[in-house]
């Protein structure tokens, strides 16, 4: 199947805002962004992008729906959340590839990150008929005190490319059975994976008689991201994204008073224990460190090894990266996203290889010590480079592994006493997800510590690494990455409101911390 093939079954080219490949060529224009596949430059399609006119038809439509979807009972909601994540399901390795296409993930993370959605959805089923109130004793006779949880109102999701679908997922499902409409305004860099899973969600809500539930605006930050985050029509804003992005969406969505949900970068460190199992440490390192080609938020990006098993984890990390380049004219695993061999594909644009040979070459500077990779691949057509490990210096001293770079280097530090670890790996601005190997229950009850000494971070792992999180659990991290937390756990509070309310079944005035009156 072509890739144009591929969106006319996805519906894509469906889209009014949807531009042909050759029509781009021939008409290239400001108001029209072409989605290029980075493992070989192919233009996949173009988006012609909203203006403020298309935005606030959009924004309207959305509000006015959300005053209908509110009142449909939750149970009815999640059934149309149910309806959504089967066709999800049904279409999940077309939008999986789609994903690989688009943005570079090898063929299992595209088709896991649509399972995300259909996870997300039979999570958020399950909610819709337990959303739960609090009952509480009231001090004054014949009196309930009560909570109850009610819609919020149009939720704005901002998504980034490197999770160009199961953010969007994580946000809209819980947000759609709890009674709130969702626009979306995805990456420029992964338009087309946003227009397939918005149209399935819209056409399904839609066919059930319930449109205007989900809605998809295309375009630039100044034109309508600016504008999505001042408009108070929306309580929420869900961000996903960098530091950066996050100080400019918490400033103005503070300004107006109205919440936001971040999930920004991570500065992520794994710590190895002297009595951890190294061949275990191993195979997570190498999945976190090289996965999506270093560009999840959760990528482990520092690995902190005891002294005494740091030389045979560095071997075996340094074997495994080997056979993944292809040295001595082995084959690689480097490649060609769509084939099963391929283990590691492109980065996202020619600027993410700059920013990784600017990386490596600053940590050259710094004494950093290049084990293996370092390089740009040149002859394979895309945006594609070697995963890299670098190794600290003596001092552990290495300022360029504080800053986060969206590609897959492993910065490679030495202990020896755990309190040191945890203080090593705390010691950067972002606080997303960290892991620790360990036979030891008290090293890592000592990570885990109760009272907040151990990891700062929002995910902290014992004897798995940082990627790969369930939707079961709460997702998000503190300091700099933000504060937010989406999909499981009790994240829908996030998309509602809490009432709490007194009702007098007794018919006599009463007052409350024993006020009489009158």
């Amino acid at each position: 199947m072509t890739s144009i093939e591929l969106l006319q079954t996805l519906g894509v080219t469906n889209d009014p805002r949807f531009v042909a490949p050759a029509a781009i060529g021939k008409n290239a224009r400001r108001d029209i962004v072409a989605s290029e596949n980075p493992a070989t430059g192919e233009v996949l399609g173009g988006v012609r992008l909203d203006d403020a006119e298309a935005y606030e038809r959009t924004v309207s439509r959305l509000a006015a729906g959300f005053r209908a979807w509110r009142s449909v009972p939750a149970p009815t909601r999640g059934q149309v959340v149910r309806a959504i994540g089967e066709e999800i399901r049904t279409h999940r390795q077309a939008l999986g590839r789609l994903v690989t296409l688009e943005v570079g993930k090898i063929l299992a993370e595209g088709v896991g990150e649509i399972q995300e959605i259909v996870d997300i959805a039979d999570l958020a089923v399950g909610l819709s008929r337990q959303l739960p109130g609090m009952t509480m004793p009231s001090e004054r006779a014949g009196h309930r005190l009560m909570e109850q949880w009610l819609p919020l109102g149009p939720v704005g999701v901002i998504t980034a490319f490197n999770f160009p679908a199961a953010v969007w997922g994580w946000n809209a499902m819980l947000a759609a059975v709890c009674g709130d409409t969702v626009l979306w305004k995805p990456s420029l860099l992964a338009p087309l994976t946003a227009m397939a899973c918005n149209a399935i969600a819209s056409r399904v809500a839609t066919e059930m008689g319930h449109p205007d539930v989900f809605g998809l605006v295309i375009g630039s930050d100044a034109e309508i991201g600016e504008r999505l985050i001042a408009d108070r029509r929306f309580p929420l804003i869900s961000a996903t994204g960098s530091c950066r992005m996050g100080r400019r969406v918490a400033s103005v969505v503070g300004q107006r008073l109205g919440r936001t949900l971040l999930e920004l970068g991570g500065n992520n460190a794994v710590i190895v224990h002297e009595d951890a199992d190294v061949s275990l440490a191993a195979q997570s390192i190498v999945f976190g460190a090289i996965g999506t080609a270093g560009q999840r938020c959760t990528t482990t990006r520092r690995l902190i090894v005891h002294e005494n098993v740091a030389e045979s984890l560095r071997e075996k990390l340094c074997t495994a990266y080997e056979q993944v380049i292809g040295v001595n004219g082995a084959a690689g695993r480097i490649g060609d996203p769509t084939s099963e061999r391929t283990l590691v594909g492109p980065l996202i644009s020619g600027e993410a290889v700059k920013m990784f040979e600017r990386a490596v070459a600053q940590a050259d500077k710094e004494r950093g010590q290049v084990l293996v990779g370092g390089r740009a691949i040149t002859d394979l057509g895309g945006h594609f480079v070697q995963p890299t490990i670098v190794l600290s210096p003596k001092t552990n001293d290495l300022p360029i592994a504080m800053e986060e770079t969206f590609a897959p280097i492993l910065y490679v530090f030495t202990y020896t006493n755990l309190d040191e670890a945890i203080a090593m790996q705390n010691s950067v601005d972002q606080g997303l997800s960290s892991a620790i190997f360990t036979e030891g229950l008290r090293v890592s009850e000592r990570f885990l510590a109760p009272d907040g000494s151990g990891s700062d971070c929002g995910i902290a792992n014992v004897n798995c690494g940082t990627s790969g999180a369930e939707i079961g659990g709460a997702f998000g991290g503190e300091k700099d990455t933000g504060g937010g937390r989406e999909s499981g756990s009790d994240s829908w509070k996030a998309y509602m409101r809490r009432q709490t309310t007194a009702i007098n079944a007794k018919g006599t005035f009463a007052l409350a911390q024993g006020i009489v009156f009158g």
